[in-house]
């Protein structure tokens, strides 16, 4: 895979990167793969996943079009585990969704910049989320997340960082990342695997 030629180049980076990583996938779908990364935020993986079966529970098993989640009562939802905050921008993404017509097709054909001006008009979703959208739903390569909490303390270890401040810190780890481009996603998957690690 030649992403890894080319983020090797960065010798910082290059022993972190020990073998090529699965390719990104497609997955389809999207306003509810959207739905599902406002149900998982502060969670563990754990606690996410067991919310988000009990979600396609509700509709036996199968995943729903936005219409369905808007007609499902907020109690409904509520009764899953969801915050009462969370159960609204649920919500709000499908009323969303219906409403600009948002779909796989018209979302695929966007750049990444104008996917995030569009989504986070939604109430409820920042720009940290739709930049997990593009990485894990959209399949993406080149996106950075400077918001990103395991990026930040990752490069900050990796690169021997000591930022004044946050300000400080996200225009260096942008500064880095540039030379990632095309592959920063890719940068990320691997920054995230080594600080698990």
């Amino acid at each position: 895979m030649d992403y890894v030629q080319h983020l090797r180049r960065d010798k910082k980076l290059a022993k972190i990167i020990k073998e090529p990583l699965p390719p990104l996938r497609l997955h389809k779908n999207i306003p509810l793969r959207l739905m599902a990364s406002i149900m998982s935020q502060q969670l563990s993986t754990t606690v996410a996943q067991v919310i988000y079966r009990r979600f396609l529970e509700l509709y036996g098993a199968k995943e729903p079009k936005p219409k369905q989640v808007l007609d499902t009562p907020h109690e409904t939802l509520r009764s899953i585990g969801l915050s009462n905050a969370k159960a609204n921008y649920v919500k709000n993404v499908a009323a969303f969704c219906l409403e600009h017509k948002i779909t796989d097709k018209k979302l695929l054909k966007m750049d990444n910049e104008a996917v995030i001006e569009l989504l986070t008009q939604i109430k409820g979703v920042g720009r940290w989320t739709v930049e997990m959208l593009l990485m894990f739903t959209l399949g993406r390569e080149d996106v950075f997340a400077p918001d990103d909490l395991g990026i930040q303390q990752g490069i900050v270890r990796l690169y021997g960082l000591t930022p004044a401040g946050k300000k400080e810190l996200k225009e260096k780890m942008v500064e880095i990342a540039a030379k990632w481009s095309p592959y920063r996603t890719y940068a990320c998957l691997h920054i995230w695997k080594w600080k698990d690690d």
